[in-house]
């Protein structure tokens, strides 16, 4: 999946994060996350973030994650939905999502 265009999903709220997400001229992901908990739990998001990642096919893009204390499935879903936007999805194959 290729990021065309800027797109973000999520809120500055606690317990949620902001997902923003950007195209990339170079073949690569950028990934920066900020975190209120990033000491405790900055491997774990990094984890959920990259594998959500991965299951969407994405190899090229910005992706800037700013983390207010939620939790994995909301971490996945936001990430998820940033990048559909960003992609224009228009069909979703969705047993790639989980």
């Amino acid at each position: 999946m290729k990021i065309v265009k800027e797109a973000v999903a999520g809120t500055l709220e606690s317990s949620d994060l902001l997902v923003k997400v950007a195209p990339l001229a170079d073949d690569k992901v950028d990934l920066v996350i900020e975190s209120e908990v990033m000491r405790q739990f900055g491997a774990q998001i990094r984890k959920v973030v990259e594998e959500t990642l991965r299951q969407l096919g994405v190899r090229s893009g910005q992706i800037v994650i700013e983390d207010k204390g939620a939790l994995d499935c909301a971490i996945r879903a936001r990430v998820q939905t940033a990048v559909l936007r960003g992609a224009e999805c228009k069909e979703m194959n969705w047993s790639a999502l989980s």
